[in-house]
């Protein structure tokens, strides 16, 4: 079947949906992804800290060496930080980071860049005056572009869970480092070993990312349909909302897939799969076990927060000098910039 030429898709009013990939996904995914690259791995840094006592709060009940009364429980993100500095040495605050760095770069860049890829291909290159319509491509979009990123870095955000959560000076830590926890799982469990957690970590991505990008992008939407263009502070305030409400409504997905990650290479399992981790720790800990850590979540969200709004701004100065991928705008956009020309006449 031959494809329909370029003026029989503009008399149609829209571009064909099905096998077309538009000009606009593709001349702009560098762009993205270049942008999406960039911020990522200095916010991540500087919240660190705040990200291990999280994760330790999140998976101690989980933690052997907790387990086994080698060391005491943490009561708190300031008991956790404050522990660690004294016991570890204040870098340790970091241990953890390389591997969480290393996943984070491309774990950004595909986000960011799939997200708009993905809004792209679905809106088949249209801009929708429709917001429910523009809102339904933005959750997708942000929700597929989650799950395409997990499953690329899927085993270095394993190594980050498990090197934060091993406590202990260096003579009395599990893992030495990151090759050395790559090495020891995939001996013990193979590669299956370093996906472990993988359906729990899906389902969490599906609805942390479709909130994270997709009540961005729409707020975004709704918030500048009167006006050109919104302010950095507003579209900071609008990044931590919804920053924080996906980390809300995410988050015990989030901590059961922390769970299922802490039992890669252990001989006894003490989770046969995701259902019975789920009910678990709700019959032994209770519902609160579940947002352990969450408050620790919320602070380390404000890097989140801040991706979200400095990628629009680095896709802003990339633009200025990327121009190619700036000019182009969907045939929608065209026609509705000439009906208002031909009305002002």
């Amino acid at each position: 079947m031959q494809a329909p030429s370029s003026s029989s898709a503009q008399e149609g009013g829209k571009k064909p949906y099905l096998g077309y990939w538009p000009t606009e996904a593709w001349t702009n995914f560098p762009r993205d992804l270049m942008a999406g690259a960039v911020m990522g791995g200095v916010a991540h840094t500087i919240v660190a800290p705040i990200e291990r006592a999280k994760l330790l709060l999140q998976t101690q009940e989980s933690n052997m060496a907790i387990r086994k009364g080698h060391h005491a429980r943490y009561t708190g993100m300031l008991d956790c930080i404050f522990r660690i500095a004294r016991e570890e040495g204040l870098p340790s605050l970091w241990r953890g980071n390389g591997s969480s760095v290393l996943r984070y770069y491309p774990s950004v860049a595909l986000n960011f860049s799939c997200k708009d890829l993905y809004r792209t291909i679905l809106s088949g290159g249209q801009k929708s005056n429709d917001l429910y319509t523009a809102a339904r491509y933005n959750f997708l979009a942000g929700a597929l572009a989650g799950c395409t990123s997990l499953v690329v870095v899927y085993p270095l955000d394993m190594a980050h869970t498990r090197l934060a959560a091993d406590t202990g000076r260096t003579e009395m830590r599990q893992f030495k480092g990151l090759l050395h926890f790559l090495k020891t799982i995939y001996r013990k469990d193979g590669v299956r070993g370093l996906y472990r957690g993988l359906p729990a970590s899906l389902q969490g991505m599906i609805v942390h990312r479709s909130v994270y990008f997709g009540g961005f992008d729409t707020a975004k939407d709704v918030m500048s349909h009167e006006s050109e263009s919104l302010p950095f502070w507003m579209r900071w305030v609008i990044a931590q909302a919804v920053t924080t409400s996906a980390g809300l409504i995410s988050y015990p997905l989030d901590t059961v897939r922390r769970r299922m990650m802490m039992q890669a290479g252990l001989e006894q399992q003490m989770y046969a799969h995701t259902l019975d981790c789920w009910r678990k720790i709700y019959k032994m800990e209770g519902l609160g076990s579940f947002y352990r850590g969450a408050m620790s979540n919320m602070f380390r969200g404000t890097g989140a927060a801040l991706i979200l709004v400095l990628y629009d701004e680095i896709k802003h100065l990339m633009d200025l000098t990327m121009p190619g991928a700036a000019n182009f705008q969907p045939e929608s956009v065209h026609s509705s910039k000439q009906d208002k020309g031909d009305n002002g006449q």
